[in-house]
């Protein structure tokens, strides 16, 4: 009973530390790297790159399910 009892205030401290941390924010921080990018114009280029990787993401995992599913009918027959 007592090592339960450990771990469940090790997971409480585990789940509050981050809201202490959100919470310890103020309201007038502002993401002062995001507003610069977007006053140069580079944001389109941050968002460009993510949705190239992403993109990159996707066909890999499906090639990927495509060649697993060959090798699963293979073994089948």
């Amino acid at each position: 009973m007592k090592q339960c009892s450990g771990r469940l205030v090790l997971l409480l401290v585990a789940l509050l530390l981050p809201a202490l941390q959100a919470a310890a924010q103020t309201a007038t921080d502002t993401p002062e790297m995001a507003d610069a990018l977007r006053g140069n114009g580079k944001i389109y280029v941050v968002v460009a790159v993510v949705t190239v990787v992403l993109a990159g993401l996707l066909a890999f995992l499906v090639s990927l399910d495509r060649k697993v599913g060959r090798l699963e009918r293979e073994l089948n027959e």
